[in-house]
């Protein structure tokens, strides 16, 4: 028998309702496009008869035990044979009927071709008014922003691609997070993307959506952050170092006095601390880069895997001890001013300016050996 050249999968869990005509529609497309195909229903543990209905329909059902959109996928699409995957919900509200926009871009090439509901046409009642208006815009609007992707519909979930890519992506989510996960490593991994209009129908169910709000909105936009180290530690690092270093430098040379209000060691205090704080969200980056790279969750970069190479143990424990030497130095100095006056009282506005940088740079070095030694640990094989 040929291989098919193109497998349609449908997640399937309780669809009895509108499963026959999603499995008619995408029929018919194959039958009048000519195109060797095989669709496969993903069932995910129905029992309202959606599995002997798909039977009926001559098409191949595979039993998939552990629950979860992305498990049913998967599942799915492990046992496709063909060299284009096209996935879609079996809810009736995506057109199985019309597919060849997504065919002919794979055929130019592309690895991904995303359906783009905002551009196809939502119909009345289609998708809910927060998943419209303020869900799928703000974390399409955080994974174009993040990851660099011209995708202005990160959550259809009718997409096509090639199995080959599909393989390359290695993809673990085993919720609705899946489909975020598809678009973010075929990103990462630099294969080819575009979009193409699709429509939005209202469901044909009689019950309620599997898709819960807030819960999959968590789980979508968790795995946006957990994939994008840049965004959650790197640039909020470099942030709070730059601001909180250029303000301390300022306090500990004078008070500021910003209109009617003053600025002095308090605060000073306060800068510091965000100086430290930064710099934990700075050593975390590279920490994460360490663990994804080690465990296959991110491809390495060439900037990125010039830094693993370059910095090591001693490097680290070399700048710990340099930043303890500063730690030092202040400290002795403070010592000295305190010396100076037989150990009586200090004035606290005087030094503190020495004291509260002392211990910063005390702090940051005993910070940086630590790190260094875990980031030595992260390198084991």
């Amino acid at each position: 028998m040929k291989s098919p050249e193109l497998s349609i999968v449908m997640p399937c869990l309780n669809e009895v309702e509108t499963l026959s005509i999603c499995i008619k529609k995408a029929q018919n497309f194959l039958t009048e496009q000519q195109i060797e195909g095989e669709i496969i229903i993903a069932d995910n543990g129905s029992t309202d008869g959606s599995v002997e209905l798909a039977q009926s329909q001559g098409v191949r059902v595979i039993q998939i035990k552990e629950k979860g959109y992305g498990n049913a996928l998967k599942g799915g699409i492990a046992a496709a044979k063909g060299k284009y995957i096209l996935m879609g919900d079996s809810d009736d509200s995506y057109d199985f009927y019309n597919l060849s926009p997504f065919i002919d871009r794979l055929k130019a090439g592309y690895d991904l071709v995303m359906g783009n509901r905002f551009s196809g046409g939502i119909e009345k009642g289609a998708m809910p008014f927060l998943h419209r208006y303020l869900g799928n815009p703000v974390l399409s609007f955080l994974g174009r922003l993040f990851y660099n992707i011209n995708v202005r519909d990160f959550h259809c979930g009718l997409r096509a691609f090639r199995k080959d890519a599909y393989q390359k992506m290695r993809l673990s989510s085993p919720g609705m997070e899946f489909a975020s996960e598809m678009v973010v490593k075929a990103s990462l991994m630099d294969l080819k993307i575009t979009e193409v209009p699709t429509t939005l129908s209202p469901d044909g169910r009689s019950r309620s959506p599997h898709l819960n709000t807030w819960r999959d909105g968590w789980r979508h936009l968790r795995f946006l952050l957990g994939f994008s180290p840049k965004w959650i530690y790197l640039y909020p690092g470099i942030g709070m170092m730059l601001l909180g270093g250029v303000l301390s430098i300022l306090l500990v040379m004078s008070r500021l006095q910003v209109g009617g209000i003053n600025f002095d060691v308090q605060t000073l205090l306060y800068t510091c601390l965000l100086v430290l704080i930064g710099f934990q969200f700075f050593a975390f980056y590279f920490l994460a880069i360490v663990y994804a790279n080690a465990k296959g969750l991110l491809p390495p970069k060439d900037q990125i895997v010039r830094i693993l190479h370059y910095f090591n143990l001693e490097k680290g424990l070399l700048i710990g001890i340099m930043l303890i030497g500063v730690g030092v130095l202040l400290f002795l100095w403070a010592f000295n001013v305190w010396r100076g006056v037989d150990f009586g009282a200090l004035n606290p506005l005087e030094s503190l300016r020495i004291t509260i940088p002392s211990v910063t740079f005390l702090v940051l070095g005993i910070q940086m050996m630590i790190y260094s030694f875990f980031w030595h640990i992260l390198k084991l094989r």
